[in-house]
This record gives C-alpha cells, structure tokens and sequence, in this order.
C-alpha cells in the first residue's frame, strides 16, 4: 500500500477554527486537535504538535500508518466545505481563520 505521508516527507491539511468562544487547530490526517483562546495560539501549539508527532514517529523509525489517519467525519466534512468555497471564490465562513497545507519536514537527530 502506497502512502501519501513517510517519515521523510508528506503533507498535513490543517483547519483553525473558532466554535462558541473557543479557538480550534485540527491536523487532519493526525488527527490532533489543539484548542486555545485566539487563533495565533492556536495555530502556534498545531504545527508544534504536528513537528513534535513526526519528530516521534521518525526517532520510533514507525510505519506511515499514523502519519496517514482517516480524519473524523466532522473534520473532513468542513475541509471539503472549505475547499467547494474556495473552487467557487466564495467567502470563507466568519468562523474560519484559515486552512491549508503544511509539510512534513524530517528531524535531523531522527536518522
């Protein structure tokens, strides 16, 4: 099975969101979710969640299963809705402060 995240390289989409008056950082395909009082920390406390969970995965030489995770329903279902705004140029929803891509850079110490 070929996987579209490795130890070396990939990417992780990533939502940060605002639900109530709560802050939410989710990376999809790890299904890690971050919760702060603003954006910026949100965002923030993600990609180091992100970089510490590869940096794990690489020193553990681990399988790519769990840099390639089936992302919660409820997650996949607002990235699509995110994407069909974008392919429109519609308005993103007020309570998105942004969505996108980030790599999977490997740690020098890991190999």
């Amino acid at each position: 099975m070929k996987y579209k995240n490795t130890l070396k390289s990939g990417k992780v989409r990533y939502i940060i969101f605002k639900e109530n008056d709560v802050w939410y950082g989710v990376a999809l395909e790890f299904n890690i979710v971050e919760e702060g009082d603003n954006p910026a920390e949100v965002i923030l406390s993600l990609f180091q969640a992100i970089q510490g969970y590869v940096e794990t995965a690489q020193k553990l030489k681990m399988r790519p299963m769990p840099l390639n995770q089936k992302p919660d329903k409820e997650y996949q279902e607002l990235w699509n809705k995110l994407e069909e705004s974008k392919e429109k140029k519609s308005a993103m929803p007020k309570n998105i402060y942004n969505f996108g891509y980030t790599s999977i850079k490997p740690c020098a110490m890991a190999y």
